[in-house]
């Protein structure tokens, strides 16, 4: 559920507050060439250098805006939230005064969640959707969470638990300064993922596209194909070769399904 490739952590309180000066999630830098605005939001333990890449690779019609979670990157010193609610809440009102071109989400494992609920959020209180939803390394939402939940481990239990994910490089951690600094981090996006419940509604509207490693068991083809509960619009599942953090090694084939779905919305 996690791979740590960057050095990101959260300190001071958990309480999730946030001040007039928090930066917005989202650091757009309006493209005039593209058509279409990609939303990207990372896995546990993640950050927007995910994504970076893929701005120079993608079709020149697409604008590929990462987001920028707090707890991580230039935004170390907030407190990073533990619950996905009031994030949806905060990302309902940043993202909002950037939905001025047609827009869609891309999220992995925490991000699917993340991009779903903020979809949802944004039907309910503003009558919109995105164009397209892409959601990929992560189950259906109305099935049952059947991860062992870690984040409330002692801190031994809990690097051990991490450990077993196989999402994290060695190297880190056995690096005991580094996993210190990631640790309050880890815990609070992984109590995002375990204490998640879905609540039933209507489902959306946008077309939905599932992807999935071949060798993940955690979000294999019959979990994802869960998705197109979701949606009343078209429901496509597109299986990858690779485990888990396929994402991470499958740019090439991802892209262009990307680029092929968005532009046949144009």
């Amino acid at each position: 559920m996690t791979l740590l490739n960057t050095v990101t952590y959260s300190q001071g309180s958990r309480t999730n507050a946030r001040t007039p000066a928090s930066p917005s999630s989202f650091q757009v830098q309006p493209d005039s060439r593209a058509h279409f605005r990609l939303f990207c939001f990372p896995y546990a333990g993640g950050s927007s250098a995910i994504y970076r890449p893929w701005s120079r690779q993608i079709h020149p019609d697409i604008e590929v805006v990462p987001a920028v979670l707090p707890g991580r990157e230039f935004r170390l010193r907030e407190p990073a939230y533990t619950r996905i609610e009031p994030l949806v809440e905060t990302l309902t009102r940043e993202i909002f005064p950037h939905l001025d071109r047609p827009f869609a989400f891309f999220g992995h494992s925490m991000g699917a969640m993340i991009g779903f609920e903020l979809a949802r959020r944004l039907r309910a209180e503003h009558g919109i959707e995105p164009d397209h939803l892409f959601v990929s390394g992560r189950r259906a939402p109305q099935l049952p969470e059947q991860d062992p939940q870690i984040h409330n481990l002692p801190e031994a239990e809990f690097k051990a638990g991490v450990e077993r994910l196989n999402g994290t490089p060695k190297e880190v951690l056995e690096h005991a300064e580094l996993m210190e600094m990631l640790i309050p981090m880890l815990r609070a996006d992984f109590s995002i993922c375990y204490t998640y419940t879905y609540v039933p509604g209507d489902p959306l509207t946008c077309s939905i596209t599932a992807l999935g490693g071949t060798k993940d068991e955690t979000a294999n083809q019959a979990k994802l194909e869960g998705w197109c509960k979701q949606t009343t619009g078209r429901c496509r599942i597109r299986m990858l070769e690779g485990d888990h953090f396929f994402i991470n090694q499958q740019h090439a084939a991802i892209l262009p399904i990307i680029a092929e779905t968005l532009l046949a919305h144009s």
